[in-house]
């Protein structure tokens, strides 16, 4: 009789541990897609240095807003965000991550930021340019491959 009692409890607390863990990746995995859908809604806007809003939109202010609507705060400025976070390879980025670059070919300078939006069959990512505001664009093209500085994963999973 005590091992069945005894059995039955480990059986509980393994159940009661993956509902629990579920619920955890259910929340992140909402998380994520509040903050793509948030940027979603933001393509096609202008530029605008210091944007945040659809009147205009700078690549900073975009992923700002996006992360403040699931309540994290992160810094204002691109270089500031890239001490946010935990560093990942480019081949580990999943949906939700920061990628961050030196558009300028200064070295050791982050001055953009972009959301990935996509992983598979290649690395899609949301951000604002000053030519074309904010829209999506590919790890695949050159300019933003040589571009490329880290990424950085905000959103534990």
């Amino acid at each position: 009789m005590n091992r069945r009692v005894l059995l039955l409890i480990v059986v509980c607390l393994v159940v009661i541990y993956r509902c629990f863990n579920s619920n955890d990746e259910s929340s992140e995995q909402e998380s994520i897609q509040k903050v793509l859908k948030l940027a979603d809604s933001f393509n096609g806007v202008t530029y605008k240095a210091g944007g945040t809003t659809k009147k205009g939109m700078d690549c900073s202010g975009l992923v700002t807003v996006c992360f403040k609507n699931i309540d994290i705060s992160l810094p204002r400025s691109s270089q500031g965000m890239s001490t946010v976070g935990d560093k990942i390879t480019l081949s580990k980025v999943e949906k939700g991550d920061l990628l961050f670059f030196n558009i300028d070919r200064l070295k050791g300078k982050i001055n953009h930021v972009g959301l990935v939006t996509a992983v598979k069959p290649e690395i899609l990512f949301i951000h604002s340019t000053t030519s074309k505001g904010v829209i999506y664009s590919s790890m695949e093209e050159n300019y933003w491959k040589n571009s490329f500085v880290i990424a950085k994963r905000v959103i534990t999973r």
